[in-house]
């Protein structure tokens, strides 16, 4: 039988995208369908680890936790990314190469090891304060660790190159003409950047807003690290929820919420993109 489908399958065109296909089934579909029917069988068969998570305010909280910080970290990324992409793309080759070393070289640090390292530098004892209090900006240590401005923090550094990358990439197609033109036809340096470069950028800032975000809400050593289980975010739940309390059935719950919210943001995107592209 196998050997009369290939023919047809050569003809459809559909045989060069089987390998594709039989990967996207082994490790997306049939691991997405275990965790949804684990979701709803156990302990017990019923939706209530779906209701415990949307209806009690612990994991209410949680749920506000990870958006939150998600959508900070997004949000500061894209300010510091634009310049620095900017910067990148109107510089000379040499410098910007070395910028770029800089950049890929935080991005093949341990991630492990830089979030110790924020550890150091966040403590109330840390460089961070230490330099405040030596400027006179500050009479007491601040509390950086152990919530989630410690946790944006470390965040923000982390997904910092996902920002930088894909913001550069489009900057750097646009033809600086288009800026010439908008000064040469009465528009500020501001009123350019509002209405010509912004929106011309606009794609490299969704892309890597996404990508953060998403990045962000399944995130799970820095928060730990970071936040303690005082602030504990959607992907610490999962873990706790698995490995300390060997409940798969809630653990599971909350990855498949975790996943259609990313569903939903990603076509949320799409449709945005269509309708300003048609």
């Amino acid at each position: 039988m196998l050997s009369r489908l290939m023919p047809a399958l050569r003809r459809s065109g559909l045989g060069l995208a089987l390998p594709a296909l039989v990967l996207l089934l082994a490790f997306f579909v049939v691991p997405v369908t275990m965790l949804l029917t684990r979701s709803v069988t156990e302990p017990q068969p019923g939706l209530q680890n779906y209701q415990a998570l949307l209806g009690q305010a612990t994991y209410l909280r949680i749920f506000v936790n990870t958006f939150l910080v998600s959508g900070t970290v997004t949000l500061v990324t894209a300010l510091i990314a634009f310049p620095v992409a900017w910067l990148l793309a109107i510089i000379g080759p040499r410098m910007a190469g070395a910028l770029f070393a800089v950049i890929l070289l935080s991005m093949w640090t341990n991630l492990l090891a830089r979030t110790y390292a924020w550890m150091v530098l966040l403590q109330q004892t840390g460089l961070i304060n230490r330099m405040l209090m030596g400027a006179g900006i500050i009479d007491q240590p601040l509390q950086l660790t152990n919530n989630l401005i410690g946790v944006t923090i470390g965040m923000v550094y982390i997904m910092l190159p996902f920002m930088i990358l894909p913001l550069y990439g489009v900057i750097r197609k646009i033809d600086p003409a288009i800026l010439q033109a908008a000064a040469l036809c009465g528009a500020s340096k501001g009123q350019a950047l509002r209405r010509v470069l912004l929106p011309l950028a606009a794609p490299g800032a969704a892309s890597g807003g996404l990508m953060v975000f998403v990045m962000s809400l399944g995130y799970f050593v820095t928060p730990a690290l970071l936040g303690g289980t005082a602030n504990m975010m959607l992907a610490e739940l999962i873990v706790q929820q698995v490995q300390s309390l060997g409940n798969w059935g809630m653990g599971a719950a909350a990855a498949f919420i975790l996943l259609v919210a990313t569903l939903i943001l990603y076509a949320l995107q799409l449709r945005l993109f269509a309708e300003r592209t048609a």
